[in-house]
């Protein structure tokens, strides 16, 4: 079934306004094949910010969003779209790996975002010939390639933006030299920063790599680079099932590790020894209360090594940091810690204060804040309960029934 089914606002839009014009011009061949009704194979090359990392909440990255915006702009399409993301390479690793993870998947299209390793230690003259070996070997099996600029990044030592912005402008070099079509991922998450730090922030999960959200970002680049049309991919829910660990778990009737901040703690605890008393749970509660969130993210550290089959995540309303966007990363990586480095090997859920607590004030605005960044994480957001702990406790029991089967 087409991905893009459920978004039918952006749907209508896009159907009665795309042509392949746009294409025909930047990549003939694979106009030709859409036009043709024939499938089509898109690989994702990159590393980190491209491969399925906890960053993304450990599901999905941009290369799911690409599939879903191209079929979105081409509805008689069959796109699917192929992860050759992995974290910590350069385009030496991507030479290394090319044949096996890029050339054997018979690519029609081939999306090329290397640079934020190459930064640290891949000199720029054997960065940029790295990347037009690759558009070359790309092209060789008839495959068309588009360049794409990695996304900037909280200025550090390790990886200062004035280092970062010589690298940037090799792959717009190349892209130019090399007729390749070039989408400036850069660029764009440059143009929310101008406008607004704190909505650039938002669309990051930690110091280099954007959220979902941001990958939805470079989600949009690429498919406007390749459509000439702009695609809305901002609603694209999270995956509809959150609890495939602990529902796997369950129906073998394994144990249940489970770590779970109050009050969810016991409301998780009592449902499951209510409907899976063949799975014994062991409970341990993350006590959070009278912390604040560079505490609690202190605390989430240790959280990855203990391998629990789920962790609960509920930061206090009363959590507080020194500023805004302190709290933005100071909570992104509660989430990220919590879950595993690369997909996603156990179940991780986070619901807002609001969930169990009318709030005012600051404490309403932080809510607000860890809704967005919840939901950027991928995960699912509950918001069916009303404000008080008995509706929250009937909220997260329906839910985690429905996701259980039961």
């Amino acid at each position: 079934m087409k991905k893009y089914v459920p978004y039918v606002l952006s749907v209508l839009y896009v159907l009665s306004t795309t042509t392949l014009a746009h294409a025909e011009a930047a990549f003939p061949k694979l106009a030709a094949k859409i036009a043709a009704n024939e499938p089509v194979n898109v690989v994702c090359f990159g590393d980190s910010v491209t491969g399925v990392y906890y960053h993304t909440g450990g599901q999905r990255a941009y290369t799911d969003m690409v599939e879903i915006g191209l079929e979105m702009a081409w509805p008689e399409s069959d796109v699917t779209a192929m992860n050759a993301g992995i974290s910590g390479h350069t385009t030496v690793n991507a030479l290394a790996r090319i044949d096996k993870d890029v050339i054997a998947r018979k690519p029609d299209l081939v999306t090329v975002m290397f640079g934020l390793n190459d930064m640290t230690r891949v000199p720029l003259d054997d960065y940029r010939a790295n990347l037009k070996t690759i558009v070359e070997k790309c092209r060789a099996v008839g495959a068309e390639v588009m360049l794409c600029t990695p996304n900037n990044v909280t200025d550090t030592p390790g990886r200062p933006t004035e280092t970062l912005l010589t690298y940037v402008a090799v792959v717009r070099e190349v892209a130019a030299e090399m007729k390749a079509p070039l989408a400036d991922c850069y660029g764009a998450f440059e143009a929310v920063r101008a406008e607004s730090p704190f909505e650039w922030a938002m669309l990051m999960s930690d110091e280099i790599h954007p959220n979902m959200d941001g990958h939805k970002q470079i989600a949009e680049t690429i498919v406007t680079t390749a459509t000439g049309k702009d695609i809305e991919l901002a609603y694209v829910p999270a995956p509809r099932q959150a609890l495939f660990h602990t529902r796997a778990r369950i129906a073998t009737k394994q144990p249940l590790k489970i770590l779970a901040m109050p009050p969810y703690d016991t409301i998780i605890n009592e449902l499951l020894t209510d409907l899976a008393p063949e799975s014994p749970v062991t409970m341990v509660p993350w006590k959070v209360e009278g912390q604040s969130i560079a505490e609690i993210e202190q605390a989430a550290k240790g959280v990855r090594d203990k391998k629990y089959n789920l962790v609960f995540i509920a930061v206090p309303a009363g959590a507080t940091s020194e500023s805004p966007e302190a709290f933005l990363h100071e909570f992104g990586w509660i989430l990220s810690y919590s879950l595993s480095f690369g997909f996603q090997e156990w179940d991780v859920v986070a619901v807002p204060p609001s969930l169990a607590a009318t709030l005012e004030g600051e404490e309403a605005t932080r809510d607000e804040w860890q809704k967005r960044l919840i939901r950027a994480q991928d995960f699912t957001l509950i918001e069916a309960g009303g404000g008080s702990l008995d509706e929250a406790q009937m909220a997260v029991r329906g839910w985690m029934k429905e996701q259980l089967g039961f």
